[in-house]
């Protein structure tokens, strides 16, 4: 990603992952000047591939976001490595600053900066997270079939995801760590699909040979595992929002944080649209780049909206001083699009 920010675009998009990348595509081809600042840590970078995602069946994550990236350049769009510090309002949008010092200014923002998976405390967990530690089924399920799989209950929805994993192997057990073990209505489900439940804090995973092999427990029981489940708390990447009002909040299963947007993408703040996990916490690579897609039209529509609403009235007053500065404006747009 060597592409220079320039002084302002059309659009801002923060975050390259498939919904930002996706949401630039859409614009680009909109001829619309649209740049991605991209810090450069995909949630799904320790994944081997992606899965779900049609037409493109386990691309690995780091291939499927360098097509992405070459086709927005393909269009004119600009791809920028950087760290967004801080998004404020300005007379005419956004001036967006990077944590290195940098900064441009922006008509509209697209949010897809995507959100952080953040653990629990147990030994061993985080090394092997997308590889034999895994979270969603949808995701794993299919290369973790038949195994023996562990279910670490840290979250609201680990008996959800213990009756999910059952889809894919008849043999899991679900470890209620530092929660209670179910009971009623939940331990009833779980016994019913022959999911037992280990009740006590686990200490750490065991590995042998790059491997799991085992689950050990508080009081140095060791249960045999191949897989574990866990239900991380996912958490939007959306601090640089803070000065434009714009903040997480608690979603409603417990599962972490979000940043609430229409279906759209737009947010409650005029200009400013998020697509993809920092929006929609479950969201697969496909669901998000549909996301992206839409926010970008949306974006280009948004603007087209103001671009003629600015026209008319330079129509009606074409010797206007805000008619002149628009027709300078335009001017100046057309001469960065060869026109």
């Amino acid at each position: 990603m060597t592409d220079q920010l320039r002084d302002g675009y059309d659009v801002v998009v923060v975050g390259g992952g498939a919904a930002g990348l996706s949401g630039a595509l859409m614009l680009a081809r909109a001829r619309r000047s649209v740049a991605v600042i991209d810090a450069g840590a995909p949630r799904n970078a320790p994944a081997e591939g992606v899965h779900g995602l049609l037409g493109r069946e386990g691309i690995r994550p780091v291939e499927l976001l360098e097509r992405g990236r070459a086709e927005v350049r393909g269009y004119g769009g600009h791809v920028v490595a950087g760290e967004v510090a801080t998004a404020v309002r300005d007379a005419k949008g956004f001036t967006v600053a990077l944590a290195d010092g940098r900064s441009v200014r922006a008509r509209r923002l697209l949010v897809a900066a995507g959100l952080v998976d953040e653990l629990p405390d147990v030994p061993g967990l985080r090394a092997r997270w997308g590889r034999d530690v895994i979270h969603c089924p949808y995701c794993h399920g299919w290369e973790v079939r038949d195994r023996a799989i562990g279910v670490l209950a840290s979250g609201p929805t680990a008996v959800h995801q213990a009756l999910l994993l059952r889809q894919w192997s008849a043999d899991v057990t679900l470890f209620s760590h530092t929660m209670p073990p179910p009971d009623g209505e939940e331990a009833e489900r779980l016994a019913a699909r022959g999911i037992p439940v280990v009740d006590g804090e686990v200490a750490s995973l065991e590995i042998v040979e790059d491997r799991i092999v085992g689950v050990r427990l508080g009081d140095g029981t060791l249960v045999r595992r191949e897989v574990m489940a866990v239900s991380a708390r996912m958490v939007a990447r959306a601090g640089f929002l803070a000065a434009l009002g714009l903040r997480p909040v608690e979603h409603a299963t417990g599962a972490g944080e979000y940043i609430p947007a229409d279906a759209t993408g737009r947010t409650g703040v005029p200009g400013v649209w998020a697509a993809g996990n920092v929006s929609d916490l479950v969201a697969q690579v496909g669901t998000a780049a549909a996301a992206g897609a839409t926010a970008g039209a949306q974006i280009n529509a948004d603007l087209i909206a103001e671009e003629t609403r600015e026209a008319v009235a330079a129509y009606r007053d074409p010797f206007s001083a805000e008619a002149e500065a628009r027709l300078c404006e335009l001017a100046m747009g057309d001469s960065r699009h060869g026109l």
